[in-house]
């Protein structure tokens, strides 16, 4: 059973916009749209900002359909994938841009896989939601809304380490 991990509520298109501008998003990029919704972020990234290559997930049948219509629409196919499957199923490795719009409890549940897969210098870009823990490189407020970038592995140095902990002759004791 999948699990949305954020309702879909797309994102208005200057707000996609502002968010790829704060990304930088160029031409040696290749950005993935995380809960893809309709495509917006996708097509934006290559037609307007000539991103490389867009991936996007989408567990929705009915946004993946839209998406495939749209990435047809625009002659895009060759550079934009959408897959129809869980976002938490993305093999990470070849982003250099996350964006997302999702909770930040959903946030929260994919920053293991970010944190493990996102290669150095990775840039994510999360609309309204922060992640619990990380340090954001910026925080911007515009029309209401407020996006959050954060940069592989910069955003994990400050997040708090949990103590660990070990026995000792039936004491707990933390290093």
């Amino acid at each position: 059973m999948v699990v949305s991990l954020a309702p879909f509520v797309p994102s208005q298109p200057d707000v996609v916009n502002k968010m790829l501008e704060i990304a930088q998003v160029s031409s040696d990029d290749v950005l993935f749209d995380l809960g893809c919704g309709d495509g917006r972020i996708l097509i934006a990234a290559v037609k307007d900002f000539g991103a490389k290559k867009a991936v996007g997930y989408e567990m929705r049948r009915d946004l993946y359909k839209k998406d495939l219509e749209a990435i047809k629409s625009e002659n895009l196919e060759g550079r934009i994938k959408v897959f129809n499957g869980n976002l938490l199923d993305a093999d990470l490795s070849e982003a250099t841009i996350v964006t997302l719009y999702l909770t930040t409890s959903g946030n929260n549940k994919l920053k293991p896989k970010l944190s493990e897969e996102a290669s150095m210098g990775t840039r994510i870009v999360s609309h309204d939601f922060e992640f619990p823990g990380w340090s954001y490189t910026k925080k911007e407020s515009f029309r209401g809304h407020t996006i959050y970038l954060y940069t592989i592995p910069d955003c994990l140095k400050k997040e708090a380490k949990p103590r660990q902990s070990f026995s000792f002759k039936g004491i707990r004791l933390f290093k």
